[in-house]
């Protein structure tokens, strides 16, 4: 099923960073950033990592949590996380459960090979844990932004 704005985003439980469990459902009342992004410490995802850790405090301000997702290990993300300041909740789905619940696995070209990964997507979900926006394909370095002015 391809995900579509106004369906119900899938609940998904996954450990953080720091082995905790947390459940999209936890953050019921809250409007939350959920963004599935390929591999800790690649240039892209850094950059859009530190994008988001750069605007935080707005998204807080605005009672919007940032979530990201990669298949990396939870040890990979709390590196990760440590050493570029990270303030919000990275989860590791190495069984790809909620990466593929939301069509993010998908193929790729990669030097010219084809095969399968995690396409960088955002999705926007609302107090109600329904999806408002869906952005495909994203730019590391100009997704943040543009998240942020979507939820203003």
């Amino acid at each position: 099923m391809i995900l579509q704005p106004g369906m119900k985003a899938p609940d998904f439980t996954l450990q953080d960073q720091d082995g905790t469990p947390v459940s999209l459902s936890d953050f019921a009342g809250k409007r939350v950033v959920l963004y599935f992004y390929p591999k800790d410490n690649t240039p892209g995802c850094t950059r859009q990592a530190c994008g988001f850790s750069a605007l935080y405090d707005d998204f807080r301000r605005i009672h919007a949590e940032v979530i990201g997702i990669s298949k990396d290990s939870t040890s990979s993300h709390a590196k990760f996380a440590e050493k570029h300041g990270l303030p919000f909740i990275l989860l590791s789905d190495p069984e790809r459960t909620a990466i593929e619940a939301y069509g993010v696995w998908q193929e790729k070209k990669m030097a010219g090979k084809v095969g399968m990964g995690v396409v960088r997507t955002t999705f926007i979900i609302d107090e109600n844990g329904i999806i408002t926006a869906i952005m495909p394909k994203v730019k590391p370095d100009t997704n943040p932004a543009e998240v942020l002015q979507a939820l203003l």
